[in-house]
């Protein structure tokens, strides 16, 4: 429904370097406009992300939603959890649609709550299909990684302490790391033809974007002041594809990389999927706000 939305690029404020607040407005369709969608009205939301050296954790993120047509604030949502699952959504989503046609073997580094996440999504998205799955080694993470995927079937992992190694044996390659101090594989040509490649959190892959074939965003505003932008080979919005008017992958050989830097669209939509679900649920608390109804002189 991203052409129906009225989605503005996010906006972003630095408090010191490495620090931001990040603002994320987003206005849904009419529930007219939007076949099975399910929703009962139309809503607004805004979601503010940041991260912040000081905070435990140092990312965090809330949201207020209302409804766009009587402008009442319905919900000052904690959106920690919504952030984490729409990008494992969004990455499973973009690894299947992007990936050449004999894909099996997955490669992740950077192995916290949003790479669990991107997992948990890839393997409910396709529960029948077997997924290989090498993990770079960065303390006990990969351990503790394999711990939590251990009732699942369709899934193997294989631990790799070199990430050149991963990059070199990997169909899809994605990396979760939010913090990349220079480039995480050194040399471009270690991806083999065919490769797809995520970088979830943008970081660390600046080598892959003037050499491979295809590149894809979520929305052209927030890539287009990337450093390499100009020189993007063959470029379009990864929702392009899902609509069905650009093919993706043109062929087998082609290596691709997909930048998604985050769509307030999907915060909005969890978060309105989520309260009506919620509104369904009589003990859950309910916090009244008193607003005025008539029109007030100071």
């Amino acid at each position: 429904m991203k052409q129906l939305a009225d989605l503005p690029a996010k906006i972003s404020v630095h408090p010191a370097d490495g620090e931001f607040f990040t603002s994320m407005p987003c206005l849904l369709p009419n529930p007219d406009d939007i076949p099975n969608s399910g929703f009962h009205r139309r809503y607004f939301g805004i979601k503010v992300v940041h991260r912040l050296l000081q905070s435990v954790p140092s990312l965090g993120s809330d949201m207020l939603l209302y409804d766009a047509q009587s402008g009442e604030l319905l919900a000052l949502v904690d959106t920690d959890w919504i952030t984490t699952m729409r990008t494992g959504a969004v990455a499973a989503v973009s690894s299947m649609t992007l990936r050449k046609s004999d894909a099996t073997t997955y490669g992740m580094v950077g192995l916290g709550n949003t790479a669990r996440a991107t997992l948990l999504c890839i393997l409910e998205q396709e529960p029948d299909r077997h997924f290989p799955v090498l993990l770079v080694r960065y303390k006990d993470q990969a351990e503790r990684f394999i711990e939590r995927f251990k009732d699942y079937q369709n899934v193997t992992f294989e631990i790799v302490d070199d990430i050149n190694e991963v990059a070199h044996r990997s169909d899809v390659f994605i990396s979760c790391i939010t913090n990349a101090k220079g480039l995480l594989v050194e040399d471009e040509q270690s991806f083999q033809p065919g490769i797809t490649v995520i970088p979830v959190h943008m970081r660390g892959l600046q080598n892959c974007d003037t050499t491979f074939d295809r590149v894809f965003g979520d929305d052209t505003d927030h890539v287009r002041g990337f450093k390499y932008f100009p020189q993007y080979h063959d470029y379009n919005e990864i929702g392009e594809v899902l609509a069905g008017r650009d093919p993706g992958r043109r062929s087998d050989a082609q290596r691709i990389i997909d930048y998604n830097y985050g769509l307030g669209l999907h915060d909005v939509v969890f978060a309105a999927k989520l309260y009506e679900l919620a509104s369904h649920h009589s003990e859950l608390p309910k916090i009244p706000i008193e607003k005025e109804t008539e029109k007030f002189w100071v």
